[in-house]
């Protein structure tokens, strides 16, 4: 459930069977998050939103709610690019080196560029849109090898090596961006 709050914005409320009482925290977009045990009612929710205004205001670093509206709208966009480049990429270059996944999913992690499973799927950052050409290739590339080698040994990154020769160089200036939105 969202509720709609004017001085913190958007505010996650979160029904847990496992909460036993109410918990306040940060969700990754900045926004305000309630953990709350299942039943808990929407008035209720409300209610101890309103009597812990002072104590999230003390205690909690939320992100201004212009800035979380631009976030959503950013990542909007680049889930819009993504779904138009990152899968046919991912395609070509499967198809080029002989590579057969299952499945490719869209994610936006803050902390990894992609991913790749033991059942094939490979999932690749939305926020790969925002890195030059060659870095997303070369992040596409090091995804595909892991269909082969599920570690970072001596074998992956030859297979790596074997597809883009600077691949140490690319590994390098991805350090310098962020896959958070």
């Amino acid at each position: 459930m969202i509720i709609q709050d004017d001085e913190f914005g958007e505010v996650i409320v979160r029904k847990s069977p496992l909460a036993r009482g109410v918990r306040f925290s940060v969700s990754t977009s900045g926004r305000l998050q309630m953990s709350v045990p299942k039943h808990t009612s929407d008035f209720l929710a409300k209610r101890f939103l309103k009597t812990n205004r002072k104590m999230i205001r003390e205690n909690l670093p939320l992100k201004d709610p212009n800035e979380q509206r631009a976030r959503d709208y950013q990542k909007k966009l680049l889930m819009k690019k993504a779904r138009e480049y990152l899968p046919y990429r991912l395609e070509y270059y499967a198809k080029l080196y002989g590579y057969s996944y299952t499945k490719c999913r869209l994610s936006h992690a803050n902390t990894r560029w992609g991913s790749c499973s033991s059942n094939k799927t490979i999932s690749l950052n939305i926020g790969l849109m925002k890195l030059p050409e060659i870095l997303r290739d070369y992040v596409i590339l090091h995804e595909l090898a892991h269909l082969n080698h599920m570690d970072h040994s001596k074998a992956f990154w030859a297979e790596v090596g074997s597809h883009d020769k600077n691949y140490k160089n690319h590994e390098k200036k991805l350090k310098h961006f962020s896959p958070g939105i």
